[in-house]
């Protein structure tokens, strides 16, 4: 008997170290199949939730991308470096520079409210300059490969909300070459798009004594949570397969309203066909997920459409996984 192809959203808590193409080579031998596919990268440094997609359901990453972020991570002050993180080296400063930003950092030590008004300034619709190692191109290369070929890159600003910025209280610490710096956890929600790292660098900025990132963890992407991942330990052994997998239907009605269709409009819908739904129903929504309610395919993805004024429009056909000809997902 045929069994069938991997299809589904597969929720990752990725370790330190692993980069996520790693996750994505390694789900495709789990799942026995090439089509996997991510939506969102993490940098090796940083931990926590990434979403996969194998099978047809791969379609659907294109729609998680954009999804809200939240992250955890640990800020440093009072040290620049050139990465915007730990793994970068340390942006040099002569000893005028030096004894300025150890006195504000033992200011900042003394009183801390500063810090928290300015990551208030940065809470909100903001512009912010990606860091300048990240995978942005510019004129046809990634940014991270003219900063290692020691060309300066400076990135343009562009927009992202950050919806909170909370901050733990502060603690002094040392760094490796001995100057005094000050640890803060934080707790970010944000928009797609906003770089952890370049949030660090620039509170340090505002504070006039820099700052990095030392440590990132995602841990919600919408609604997914990272405490419903697998672990990336387990997916190296071979131990995540179907079972693991969130069914498409079920990520996408927990995104988007739900059309359910009859038989017949999964048959027309499939084929592409507009369908005329009950306005009052089904008001207009840039996407909704139309789920077979009927026959053997009940429960199952049919597509996701948008509605305008009771008539519907395909924007993503999800056809079974069996089914010949499918079309590319994304992938790593």
């Amino acid at each position: 008997m045929r069994s069938h192809a991997p299809n589904g959203i597969l929720l990752v808590d990725k370790a330190e170290g692993w980069t996520s193409h790693d996750v994505v080579a390694k789900a495709r031998r789990a799942l026995g199949t090439r089509k996997v596919g991510h939506a969102g990268t993490l940098d090796p440094m940083a931990t926590g939730l990434l979403l996969l997609g194998a099978g047809p359901a791969t379609r659907l990453l294109t729609h998680l991308v954009g999804l809200d972020k939240t992250y955890t991570a640990t800020i440093r002050l009072g040290i620049a470096t050139v990465t915007d993180d730990r793994e970068g080296d340390a942006l040099d400063r002569d000893e005028t520079e030096r004894l300025e930003v150890a006195a504000r950092i033992a200011a900042l030590t003394d009183s801390p409210a500063p810090i928290t008004a300015a990551a208030a300034a940065l809470t909100g619709p903001i512009e912010q300059a990606p860091s300048a190692v990240s995978a942005i191109k510019v004129d046809g290369r990634r940014a991270y490969d003219r900063v290692r070929a020691g060309e300066q890159v400076e990135l343009a600003k562009r927009p992202v909300t950050i919806h909170a910025f909370e901050l733990g209280d502060p603690r002094t610490a040392r760094s490796d070459r001995g100057d005094e710096v000050i640890d803060i956890d934080a707790t970010v929600r944000c928009s797609s798009g906003t770089y952890i790292r370049a949030l660090a660098r620039d509170l340090g900025a505002a504070l006039g004594v820099g700052g990095h990132l030392v440590a990132l963890r995602r841990i919600e992407v919408g609604p997914f949570d990272v405490a419903a991942a697998v672990s990336t330990a387990a997916l190296a052994d071979g131990g995540v397969g179907a079972a693991e997998m969130l069914d498409p239907a079920t990520v996408a009605e927990r995104l988007f309203p739900v059309l359910r269709l009859t038989a017949q409009q999964e048959i027309d819908l499939g084929h592409g066909k507009r369908l005329e739904v009950d306005p009052e129903l089904h008001p207009d929504a840039r996407l909704v997920a139309a789920v077979a309610a009927e026959g053997p395919g009940a429960g199952r993805l049919v597509g996701l459409v948008e509605v305008k004024r009771g008539r519907t429009r395909v924007v993503t056909n999800f056809p079974t996984p069996d089914a010949t000809g499918l079309g590319s997902g994304a992938s790593a």
